[in-house]
């Protein structure tokens, strides 16, 4: 079967210890967050389809190996989710904005 998809580091293992041989490559960097951008995608509609917690988990985990690959720490990541949250709130208060008019 033919994947061509960016898995965790111990899949290759898992794989090999299961009894099966698979073919892996390292990406260079652009490869690599072409393939994180894709996983990104991959986890978002898997958590849209199943609404598990783990699908969820798998998004963070990406959105971590985004962040790392372009030189954001976890730190500077919370803190401008902080910045940004003190400056226009967060999404608590389930506000649903139907449309936007000029004063007449």
């Amino acid at each position: 079967m033919k994947y061509n998809k960016l898995v965790r580091d111990k899949i290759p293992e898992q794989i090999s210890a299961s009894g099966k041989l698979a073919k892996f490559r390292i990406l260079d960097d652009d490869e690599y967050l072409k393939y994180l951008d894709k996983k990104l995608e991959e986890e978002v509609y898997e958590y849209m389809d199943s609404k598990d917690i783990e699908e969820l988990s798998d998004i963070l985990e990406v959105v971590f190996a985004i962040a790392k690959a372009r030189n954001i720490s976890d730190e500077d990541l919370f803190e401008y989710r902080e910045t940004k949250a003190r400056k226009r709130g967060r999404y608590s208060n389930k506000i649903l904005l139907e449309r936007v008019e000029d004063k007449k």
